[in-house]
């Protein structure tokens, strides 16, 4: 299993070499933006250039003769648009609006070759030749950078330099890469032929989270929170003035932290519900076009729902757990006891079976559907790979009172 992990370093930064990194960004950006504007086709998304080779072999020649930038670089703001793109098109097939790629944040991306890690310090390249910056490292120990980037066990990937405008300092987000030691030649993992358990999650608005064993994540702390820093930025652009301002951006960087915090902790019960479950996959509803699914979130809901599943993917596999998504059509109308399907089951928060009348929490329904989909999808890949001579298990799916399969409730020990 691929665990990858980010190290973000405060980076300390001579005037000399702040002009030489912000002149790099302004030039990065605009190959990035040039490349996504050629590989960019608005009226036919299969003439779109989602091919980095192909990106590279057009552009490259262009953007060196136009900018001072290295080669690495050069590539890397080709390769961020291409990525760009790809992802848009992968939105454009399923009916999703989508327009041409612009990148306006700051941030440089470097590869293995444009940067170098030193213990103390990194050397980045510049438009104007390498500038060495000495790392500004808390006292709270370990740090990440010691937990990953000095650690052996893991490969130094990229890293991306980043610059906040509120603070005017420079940070370093360093990419890590460690494989888990109980990978088989094959590529499988011992987990894999055994009894697998997964865990439902179903995102809603009333409730951030539910969890196929009933364990509900209330959004309402997060929607009084949200409510209230929109409260405080409207009377400060009510005020107006300089003053103002610059309160509205350290509001702004609070903001930002309390969310990232909140959902952070979100993301680590929702790992630690799926080990104390033994549960090896957690299994979210497919998060493209779920602002379509969910005509009543709020922006912030779906920006949460996002940022949750992120935090998950990344903590998840340090724990022994992967994450999947799977599609959702009708979860919330099927019933997840007898399988009755239709649109009359559910009504807001509540569902109720018109066929065997099994009520109960509609979006603790959905999760436990979104389980026993991704259990099924399983279930018909491994008979397939039976046939060929492999012999693994079923999966089930961990819910409030033991696991369920596809021939219902199964208690377990202690039930």
């Amino acid at each position: 299993m691929e665990v990858r992990r980010t190290a973000p370093v405060k980076l300390a930064v001579s005037d000399e070499q702040r002009d030489a990194l912000h002149e790099t960004r302004d030039q990065f950006l605009w190959c990035a933006n040039r490349a996504s504007e050629q590989c960019w086709n608005k009226y036919d998304r299969d003439e779109c250039i989602t091919n980095k080779r192909t990106a590279q072999n057009a552009l490259y020649d262009e953007l060196r003769e136009e900018t001072d930038l290295t080669a690495n670089l050069v590539i890397g703001a080709i390769y961020r648009a291409v990525e760009a793109v790809k992802g848009c098109v992968e939105r454009w097939k399923k009916r999703q609006r989508v327009s041409q790629p612009e990148f306006t944040s700051w941030f440089i991306d470097y590869d293995k070759r444009s940067s170098t890690i030193h213990r103390n310090e990194a050397s980045l390249s510049t438009h104007s030749g390498r500038v060495e910056c000495p790392f500004v490292l808390p006292s709270d120990s370990p740090t990440p950078y010691e937990r990953y980037v000095l650690n052996e066990d893991y490969e130094l990937r990229t890293s991306t330099v980043h610059y906040d405008n509120v603070t005017g300092e420079f940070s370093l987000h360093i990419t890590t890469r460690r494989f888990d030691s109980d990978e088989d030649a094959d590529g499988s993992t011992d987990t894999e032929h055994q009894n697998r358990t997964v865990l439902g999650i179903d995102l809603g608005v009333n409730s951030l989270a539910v969890a196929s064993t009933g364990t509900f994540w209330q959004g309402d702390d997060y929607d009084h929170w949200v409510r209230e820093f929109e409260k405080r930025r409207a009377k400060m652009q009510q005020r107006g003035g300089q003053d103002a301002h610059r309160a509205m951006a350290r509001l702004g960087k609070r903001e930002r932290a309390w969310r990232k915090q909140y959902l952070h902790t979100t993301a680590n019960e929702i790992v630690t519900e799926a080990v104390e479950n033994d549960c090896s996959t957690i299994v979210f509803e497919e998060l493209d076009g779920i602002r379509e699914r969910l005509p009543f979130a709020e922006w912030h809901h779906v920006w949460a729902f996002r940022r949750l599943y992120e935090y998950v993917v990344y903590k998840a596999p340090e724990r022994g757990v992967s994450v999947e998504q799977i599609e959702t059509a009708y979860t919330s109308q099927r019933c997840s006891k007898c399988g009755f399907t239709h649109e009359d089951n559910r009504d807001g928060e509540h569902f109720c079976c018109q066929k065997c009348e099994y009520a109960v929490n509609a979006d603790y329904n959905a999760a436990k559907n979104i389980g026993l989909r991704y259990a099924r999808k399983q279930y018909h890949s491994l008979r397939s790979r039976q046939k060929s001579g492999s012999g693994d298990a079923p999966v089930n799916v961990r819910i409030n009172r033991g696991t369920m399969t596809d021939d219902g409730p199964r208690p377990i020990a202690g039930d």
